[in-house]
């Protein structure tokens, strides 16, 4: 009787810290803007302001906390049929506000920042360009809603990101690619994390880090650099063969280019959790232009 006693009494104490742990204030989480956020709980109504900060929130297991997320925001696909706040430029202040969130998360550039502030709600900015950021972000976040995992998820990343390179064949290799983001032309420079993504997978980006993470590239710019593949979201302009001058460019005369679906840019576009189904798209269009042909 004594033993059964002494086993409910730890676990007592066992269910009495976790539940103090839950409810313990976190210590402040410092923000992109180097602002330090101090929250008293774990946040358990937050907006998500950039459709990779609502998948970062899942990543980490804390869907269910998400009350609104902006206009773009549709993977995991449960957040679909959440409520929308519209986007960087345009964000909804008034049904921010009426959703009570206790956290919003947003880029740190976000015009929508200090207008939340001035209300009283906790924002909190962030930075995402380069998978460095990526990283970062997980952690903050992670940190911030007081749940494990962030390295965790970290690697899994890494570890898909280094497969997809190790899978490719050294004829994949060495190719110069441009990267058109959106019409402009905007591309992804070097430093930014597609550029990244691609000198992982051993292309050589025609943008350099000099010209800016998504510079707008003057169109003569890329003719002269002459890749040997061409890469395109799928908001990108008229097609390469319709351009100007784009018939002198070898990716174009040889066919080597990828348009890339609807689904397939958005998983490219966004620095978050599924960096490595990223890597894997790049790697597939670089293995089907591969010099020698490809499967």
């Amino acid at each position: 009787m004594g033993e059964r006693r002494r086993l409910i009494g730890r676990w007592l104490l066992a269910a009495v810290l976790c539940a103090a742990a839950l409810t313990a204030p976190a210590a402040p989480v410092v923000d992109d803007r180097g602002i330090a956020v101090d929250l008293a709980r774990p946040p358990q109504r937050v907006v998500t302001m950039l459709p990779s900060l609502a998948e970062t929130v899942c990543e980490l297991g804390a869907c269910e906390r998400l009350v609104g997320v902006d206009s773009y925001a549709d993977w995991p696909p449960g957040v679909r049929a959440l409520p929308r706040i519209g986007g960087v430029d345009d964000a909804n202040i008034e049904r921010i506000v009426a959703l009570h969130p206790d956290l919003v998360l947003l880029s740190a550039t976000s015009p929508a920042l200090a207008r939340l502030q001035a209300l009283g709600v906790p924002v909190f900015g962030v930075e995402l360009k380069t998978l460095a950021d990526v990283r970062r972000n997980l952690v903050q976040v992670g940190r911030l809603l007081q749940v494990a995992g962030a390295e965790a998820a970290w690697q899994r990343i890494e570890a898909g990101i280094a497969q997809a390179a190790h899978e490719l064949p050294p004829r994949a290799r060495g190719a110069s690619v441009y990267f058109e983001i959106s019409g402009g032309p905007y591309a992804a420079g070097a430093g930014s994390h597609i550029g990244e993504l691609l000198t992982r997978l051993g292309a050589v980006n025609i943008v350099p880090p000099a010209l800016g993470s998504v510079p707008k590239l003057n169109p003569e710019f890329v003719v002269r650099a002459d890749p040997q593949v061409i890469m395109l979201a799928a908001d990108g302009e008229r097609p390469p063969a319709e351009r100007p001058g784009w018939n002198r460019i070898r990716a174009v005369r040889d066919g080597r280019v990828c348009a890339f679906t609807p689904a397939e840019s958005n998983v490219l576009s966004r620095p978050g959790p599924r960096l490595a189904e990223a890597a894997r798209i790049l790697a597939r269009c670089l293995q089907r232009n591969a010099r020698g042909g490809g499967s």
